[in-house]
Formats: structure tokens, sequence, C-alpha cells
């Protein structure tokens, strides 16, 4: 049984979709005006993988994202570069899906878009109106908060706890708490007409009626960033169950911000550790203190996939809980580079082996199906703990998707491969001797449930792309080859002291090689 940790009541549940066997999840999407940075990623990949293991275990999932093309940045963007909004909302909209694209998020079914929905929003403000809750004021349309006497439950709060909009429009309105469901247009801004004059639509109503003309009144699952909670998600639950008369979304989950950090933790370890940081869990206050944004300068995503590889940076990214905060930087994405590093020398000694591809191994793709391909794998010790590690894993993702978790015991796992493999002896190895078959086939039986394991988890679905600091990669490797050809005439000589010269001093350029009984390999160690 899957269990989520629900914002709404501060517990874990037991997962139970409003449909048997299907699920709706919508997670609010970026604001386009501005080239997108490395946290507009997070929620994508943390929901991305939920949606892959929610989908392996049976489910039929329909994810939603919208893109919020109508806003006052955008506005302001447009204005300074002279250029329309819907311009400046196109290009950052590509922007954005081509690093999702990168990054493998490729689960999402629908993007709507704001401004395709400007009816449906004068059609749901006008029934708020209708119903008491929202009243029009000079051009404006505000939601009126006393009447949702719920309104706080999401984040918690009383409305003496709270802020309230203020500003220019502070007195047009009831109160300070009240938010606007629709906003007149200023001269010269985009509008639409709408019964209450020239206007937009407010930055919350968006997603009530995109997420409710996509999955429904009630839904699944509602996803965003923690800072999301309040106002934008408690609004939200206020004017779409105020119009409806139900819960808005069963389960709310709400992801870690993504923060600088000045400590790093030893990805892969055996005592691995998440960075230490002074922003807690759950902890919007302290984790706002060091959240990376586009007002605090975050450098463009599109420029970061230049230096480094994206299965890295998703790798780091379902490393910590989704519901901690993600301590950002550079050295730390570099210690999980090293740990990457583990799982694709296992990759390259998976093919000596087998003289296969892992990548191109067909993986178990439904839990169903996993189960019954494990429970008739061999009956050996070897296999039993291949079993194990794959419970250890279900027991992680159902546990509120413990992606930590998950990683954290497959490093754990991969040794247990490596060292199957050496004291077997299995590269080199014939595999058609019939003294090794019980060993090929158990060891075989654990690559398939590693297969299955990173499958449902959206990792190593394809051979990582290299990055080059600089020169031709190509003819560094044939370089390198060289050197290895040298070296191995030179032992062949018994002029053990060359040999050790090449490999010492590729060591130092950070390149690592390896003996094997196949021949020698190599890795870029850093």
């Amino acid at each position: 049984m899957i269990r989520i940790f629900n914002t709404l009541t501060r517990t874990k549940e037991n997962f139970e979709s409003v449909a048997p066997n299907k699920v709706g999840m919508y997670l609010c999407g970026p604001t386009v005006y501005k080239p997108s940075h490395i946290g507009h990623m997070v929620g994508p990949v943390i929901f991305d993988t939920i949606k892959r293991y929610l989908t392996y275990s049976g489910y039929d999932v329909k994810f939603v994202v919208n893109i919020t093309d109508v806003d006052d940045k955008l506005i302001a963007e447009s204005a300074k570069r002279g250029i329309s909004m819907a311009a400046v909302a196109a290009e950052m909209t590509d922007d954005y899906l081509k690093n999702l694209s990168a990054m493998g998020v490729d689960s999402i079914d629908c993007f709507p878009k704001a401004t395709d929905y400007i009816p449906s929003i004068i059609s749901f403000t006008q029934d708020l109106i209708d119903k008491g809750f929202a009243y029009e004021s000079n051009g404006d349309v505000y939601f009126d908060v006393v009447k949702f006497p719920e309104y706080g439950k999401l984040s918690n709060r009383t409305l003496d706890q709270m802020s309230g909009e203020g500003g220019g429009t502070a007195d047009r309105k009831r109160s300070p708490f009240d938010f606007a469901l629709w906003k007149s247009a200023k001269p010269g801004e985009p509008s639409w007409d709408s019964p209450w004059g020239k206007g937009r639509p407010g930055w919350h109503i968006e997603c009530s009626v995109m997420s409710c003309a996509l999955l429904g009144e009630t839904f699944d699952i509602h996803g965003g960033g923690l800072d999301l909670q309040f106002p934008h998600h408690e609004n939200e639950i206020a004017q779409s169950e105020a119009r409806h008369g139900k819960p808005m979304a069963r389960y709310w989950m709400h992801n870690g911000l993504m923060q600088a950090s000045s400590e790093v933790g030893k990805v892969g370890g055996r005592n691995t550790r998440a960075a230490e940081s002074t922003a807690k869990e759950g902890d919007l206050a302290s984790q706002e203190d060091g959240k990376i944004s586009k007002s605090k300068g975050a450098s463009a995503f599109r420029d970061l996939r230049e230096r480094i590889p994206e299965e890295t940076i998703r790798f780091f990214l379902v490393s910590t809980h989704y519901r901690r905060p993600i301590d950002y930087s550079e050295d730390r994405i570099a210690e999980v580079a090293k740990g990457l590093e583990t799982f694709y020398r296992f990759f390259k000694r998976v093919s000596l082996i087998l003289k296969e591809s892992f990548y191109e191994m067909d993986p178990v793709k439904t839990r169903k199906e996993g189960d019954l391909f494990a429970e008739n794998g061999p009956k050996t010790p070897f296999a039993d703990l291949v079993r194990t590690t794959r419970n250890k894993f279900l027991e992680s993702m159902d546990d509120d998707f413990n992606t930590a978790g998950a990683i954290g015991g497959l490093f754990e796992y991969l040794r247990e491969l490596n060292k199957y493999a050496e004291a077997n002896k299995l590269e080199g190895a014939d595999r058609s001797n019939p003294d090794l078959k019980e060993k090929f086939d158990d060891f075989i039986f654990g690559v398939q449930i590693l297969k299955e394991i990173t499958f449902a988890l959206g990792l190593f679905r394809k051979p990582p792309r290299e990055v080059a600091a600089s020169g031709n990669n190509d003819l560094a490797e044939k370089l390198i080859q060289l050197l290895i050809e040298l070296r191995a005439s030179a032992k062949k000589n018994k002029d053990f002291a060359t040999a050790d010269q090449i490999r010492n001093s590729l060591k130092e350029l950070g390149i690592t090689l390896e003996d094997r009984p196949g021949g020698t390999a190599f890795t870029f160690s850093d």
C-alpha cells in the first residue's frame, strides 16, 4: 500500500484514488517570463518520478502541468523588451519544454496555458459571484475570504496570522485578505472582454479552472513547491471548494525548495548523508532564506546543462526525499557525478560479461509483472539477496515516494553485484560453461532487477551525454587508447616502471584505468 504525506492533514495516509486504478495529478508550472533555472526542474522531475512509480504500480495516471502565460511579470518583461506578452511567453515556454525534455521529463500529458481558458475563467468567476463568494469592485473581482470559513486549513493559519494583498487595490476590497479573481486592465496592457470590463485573470483562478477542466472537480494529487502552499494553494482550495462544494484534491504534496549550500554530503558512500543545512523539512521560512530563484539571479538552466550532463542533475534531484530542502552547489553535483560513475562502470562490466548493453535490456515495466518475475527467479542465497533488495526498494517508494532511501539502497546493491561478478570471475568467462550456469543465472537475475528498479525511477534510460571541457572527445579517447596499448606492450616486455608511469600519469589527469579479464577500460574520474 502506497502512503503519501498529505499537507492538508499533516499525516501519512494510505493512497486511495478517486476512481479505481486511475490517478489525476496536477503540478503548478512556471510563469514563463524568463529562461528556466534549475529550481524550475525540481517539481517536474519529482512528480515525473512519482508518475512513473504510480504507473509501474498499476495506475493509469493523467499528469497536468500548467503554463502561466499572462501575469504582471510577463507584462513588465514585454514592455522591457519591446515585444508582445505572447511572444515572451512563447519563447520562454519553448525554453522550459526543451529543458524538461533534456531532463527526461516526458510523462506530462497536458500543458494547459492560462490564455486558452479565458472563457472558462470568466464563467468560474461569475459563478462565484452568483453564489455569494465573490464581488465586483471598479472592474476588479475579489474572492471574499470571510465567506469561506475553512480558509487557512491548508497552511494552518488564521486570518490574524496572514498578511493581505495590499498595494493600489486595497481600497477596492472589503478585507485586505480578499484576493483577485479578475483584474481590470490598465491602458496598453493585454486584456479580454468580461462582464466587469476589459481585464485579465488573477493568478490563483487559473489553476482552479484548468485542473477542473482536465481532471475534474475532485482529483487525486495536487503538487507544488512549499512556497506555493500559501497563498496560491490556499486560494485555489477556497475558490474551487466554494464553487463545487466538494474537496478540490485528496492529497496535497509539497516539495522542498532548492537553495544554495555550503556543505557537501558524500553520495554513494557507506555512510551516505544529505548535505547539512539550516533549512528544515516543511519549514517555509527557513527554506525561503536560501531559495534559488530568478529574483536572486539564478542562471539559465540551459547554461548549466552545457557543463553538467542532464542525468547527473536528475540523479542529484531525486537523491533527496522530495519533502526536504535540496542543498545546491556545483561541488555537490560533482559529488553526485562521482557516485554515478559507480553505475556507469558497472554497466560496462555488464556489457563485458553478458555481451549486451544494460541500456538495451527490456525492463520489467509493472510491479505485478516484477512480483512474478522475482518469485520465479533462481533459488539461491544470492537470488534471495536480490529479492530482498527489490523489496526494500518497494518499501522505500511506498513510504511517501522515498527516492533518497531507494537510491541509497541501490549503491549497496551495486557493491554486492560487483562482488559477486569478481568472486566468480565472470568477466572473460565462457557463458556456455555448464559449471558457471548457476553463477551467470544469478548475475543476470540481479541485473534484470536493477533494470526494473531504475526504469521505475526514470534513470539510466540511455547512455550518459559526455560533457567536454575542451578539445575533441573522439581524439582524446583515441589517444588514451593508444596509451593503454603502449602500457600493455610495456607490461608484456616486463617494463613495469613504464607501465606504472602511464597509469599514474593518466590518474593525475583524472583518467582511471581498470584492468579486467577482457581488457583494460578507462573512466574519467573527475
